[in-house]
């Protein structure tokens, strides 16, 4: 299933692509895209709807596609290739750090350039979401955990991120710098997390063209990592890297200006597109 969330930020409501295109309010059925509703139950509780029988949503905003979420765990410099690209060697075990769950807005929300940010920058990741409680969980129970996958772009501002001490932190942090959908991809629609193709292009022209093929810490592996250091709660968010293109990696190095379009997508799992505006 692809789920959803629909209307004004801060006031969505829960929705379903149904199979004809459209958009369905799921409102009668869970009160949103959340805490045990991301549950197998709660899933076959949805499933168990028939959507041809929902509400059609016309025109509504798409928000984040999950709700609740208490932590945005990012990891760095997880494919190969994009650690060549930007001349870092790919780290013994997974580069973590966190982003702040107020840069969490809908997938086609704008993204923001902070005041005084000269390297506002992009990033299309695939994005893991958990379903249930995960603590010490072993590498060959991890699917378990998992409710479902959606594209999330993990906009960076490089100078606040590399130059002005410190963690990464406050470089991916920013006001929308963490669009995520359009839908929650259910575990059970993806056959493989390690072979979807991914893209993006900034004003029509294709910066990132690749694959959680070279990504070299997978899902499974991530997320019993991550629960040996951390309890995953039901909506955390797990941001597993990107693939090489970024504006950083280019020589000479590109950024984002307020007037850029920026589109991306995976396979099979949706895809976005944000206006560049200043803040």
């Amino acid at each position: 299933m692809k789920l959803l969330r629909h209307g004004p930020s801060g006031a969505e409501k829960p929705g379903i692509l149904h199979s004809d295109g459209t958009v369905r309010d799921l409102s009668a059925i869970v009160s949103d895209i959340g805490g045990d509703v991301l549950s197998d139950a709660g899933i076959a509780k949805i499933r168990a709807a028939d959507p041809a029988r929902l509400p059609i949503v016309q025109g509504a905003r798409l928000g984040p596609c999950v709700a609740g979420t208490g932590k945005f765990i990012c990891i760095g410099l997880n494919y190969s290739d994009h650690a060549a690209e930007t001349g870092a060697t790919v780290p013994p075990e997974p580069i973590i750090f966190m982003k702040a769950t107020s840069a969490i807005c809908g997938p086609n929300d704008p993204i923001i350039i902070p005041r005084t940010s000269e390297k506002t920058d992009w990033e299309v990741e695939l994005a893991v979401i958990i379903g249930k409680k995960a603590k010490y969980v072993s590498e060959a129970e991890a699917m378990d955990y998992v409710a479902g996958y959606a594209v999330t772009n993990d906009v960076s501002e490089r100078a606040f991120q590399t130059e002005r001490s410190g963690q990464w932190t406050k470089g991916k942090s920013c006001d929308n710098f963490g669009q995520i959908g359009p839908y929650l991809v259910t575990r059970d629609e993806v056959a493989d997390p390690q072979n979807l193709g991914m893209w993006l292009t900034v004003n029509g022209t294709k910066m990132q063209n690749g694959s959680t093929k070279t990504m070299v810490y997978g899902v499974k592996y991530l997320v019993s990592y991550l629960s040996q250091f951390m309890t995953l709660h039901p909506g955390d968010v797990i941001s597993t890297g990107t693939p090489p293109g970024v504006g950083l990696g280019m020589k000479p190095p590109k950024y984002l200006k307020a007037g850029d379009v920026v589109e991306l997508g995976i396979e099979g799992l949706g895809q976005q597109r944000q206006d560049v505006i200043a803040d």
